[in-house]
């Protein structure tokens, strides 16, 4: 069920009506929880909620194992791992392993295919299973080392876990910081319902007027085979879609956060304004904040962090940064991103010019420039359909091919040259605000002391409304 769907504003209205009735059983409550939840993953699906029954009870039984029979722990949370980490690889790797084993063995005269006699079921990628499965595993995980005791009601631990507003595209939420929030309910103040109303009206904005518009010509560039337009054209198509992904996201997080506030709950938050970073390190801390600090918290400090010298930091943050790639997708294209995120971050650690850069006049604004030609570079990798498409769009970018020609009339028209231009300075000069403003705090932000205000408020949602794009799922329901 998607966000901007009608089908969501009919079961989103009948849930918040239904939900005072709910609230003051703990059961109760999380039974309907846990029911709406279903239904809203299962409309996509009802097969596929298996998978989330499944990966949440072999991780509510090894957790409550870990306490019972704590000299097995360790079995126990192998078995949470592999559980987990199997039913992820089947449905999201086999197919693409089992393609390219095909291949290789076609080089020698072999027909394999893995996934012949593999169910159909099997072989479609199930919406969400990223999250649930990340999600899942932290819950284990933050009980083997001693961070988080077992709940010892199911009920409990699957509202936790499937709680519909994040459930298929986060923010990944730790157990930690959800589970003891279940256990009470928070009455909706006229503040709390305020927070959540902006949250849910800019998402909202973010998701459909702009990314939705974007979508359009970024689709329409990366979908030709045969790469063509001027150096200058694929820098705009490259920026549209760094802006693309952020909205489309960062909208998805917003909604997600301002429904739960709706019901009493917090979600932290998940995008700080990527876009005013000042190295990549920064993008990393403020950039899917909840995926980010999982395999930080959950990677690359089990694998020793920088603790036992600079290189074998190096190493932990490139393993690190490759899987993040993979847990995108199971393409090269998203390896490929990974490695390129893990080498430009090398070159940061080794030279640490963001901080040389810092100690010259406007070296902070060199430091942006450089850190978001980075990005925008990278954001090629993770779109690009192939690796042949790779190579010829980044040396269009790399060497201007076209000179300074954007090819209006040809690759995008006038009007549309306009709009896009339009749409992208909307983000580009909020996050500039940010930068330039980094010192104040954010209630006392422009967002906070003018946006937020309920004629801007009823601005932005007409706007949506009356003005929105082609309707599309959101990028990161493909993960």
């Amino acid at each position: 069920m998607l966000f901007n769907s009608e089908i969501f504003f009919i079961f989103s209205l009948i849930f918040f009506c239904l939900w005072p009735l709910f609230v003051r059983n703990n059961n109760t409550r999380w039974i309907f929880l846990i029911a709406a939840s279903f239904l809203f993953y299962g409309w996509w699906d009802f097969r596929y909620l298996s998978l989330i029954i499944v990966c949440g009870m072999i991780d509510f039984i090894a957790a409550l194992s870990m306490e019972g029979f704590p000299r097995y722990r360790k079995i126990f949370l192998f078995l949470s791992l592999l559980g987990n980490l199997g039913i992820l690889f089947s449905f999201k790797y086999l197919t693409f392993i089992s393609e390219n084993i095909k291949i290789l063995a076609s080089f020698v005269h072999l027909d394999i295919s893995l996934t012949q006699h593999t169910p159909e079921f099997m072989l479609v990628l199930p919406v969400g299973i990223s999250f649930y499965t990340f999600q899942s595993m932290s819950y284990s995980i933050d009980v083997y080392n001693g961070n988080l005791k077992p709940t010892r009601n199911v009920f409990h631990y699957f509202a936790y876990l499937s709680m519909f507003p994040q459930l298929v595209a986060g923010p990944i939420i730790r157990a930690k910081d959800m589970l003891p929030q279940l256990l009470k309910v928070r009455p909706v103040t006229e503040s709390l319902f305020w927070e959540g109303t902006v949250l849910i009206t800019h998402g909202f904005f973010k998701k459909i007027f702009i990314a939705d518009h974007i979508g359009i010509f970024v689709s329409a560039a990366f979908a030709n085979t045969h790469v063509a337009g001027s150096g200058l054209y694929w820098w705009l198509i490259a920026l549209a879609f760094s802006i693309q992904i952020y909205c489309d996201f960062s909208g998805y997080s917003d909604i997600a956060r301002g429904l739960a506030k709706w019901m009493g709950y917090e979600i932290p938050i998940n995008f700080n304004h990527p876009y005013s970073s000042i190295s990549l390190r920064d993008f990393w801390t403020r950039w899917h904040i909840s995926l980010s600090s999982w395999f930080r918290d959950y990677v690359y400090i089990p694998l020793g962090g920088s603790k036992k010298g600079f290189l074998h930091g190096l190493r932990n943050m490139a393993i690190t940064m490759l899987l993040s790639g993979i847990w995108h997708g199971a393409s090269l294209t998203f390896l490929l991103w990974g490695a390129c995120h893990a080498l430009f971050l090398s070159i940061e650690r080794i030279t640490r010019w963001p901080e040389k850069l810092n100690n010259i006049p406007f070296g902070h604004w060199v430091a942006w420039i450089v850190t978001m030609l980075q990005v925008i570079l990278a954001w090629v990798i993770f779109r690009a359909e192939s690796f042949p498409q790779i190579v010829d769009i980044l040396s269009r970018m790399i060497t201007f091919q076209g000179g300074i020609k954007l090819g209006i009339g040809e690759q995008i028209s006038v009007r549309d040259f306009y709009i896009l231009t339009f749409l992208i300075g909307i983000v580009m000069l909020r996050e500039l605000y940010f930068f330039t403003r980094a010192n104040q705090s954010f209630k006392n932000s422009f967002i906070y002391t003018k946006l937020c205000g309920p004629f801007a408020l009823v601005v932005l949602a007409l706007v949506t409304i009356y003005f929105r794009g082609t309707t599309s799922e959101f990028i990161y329901f493909r993960f």
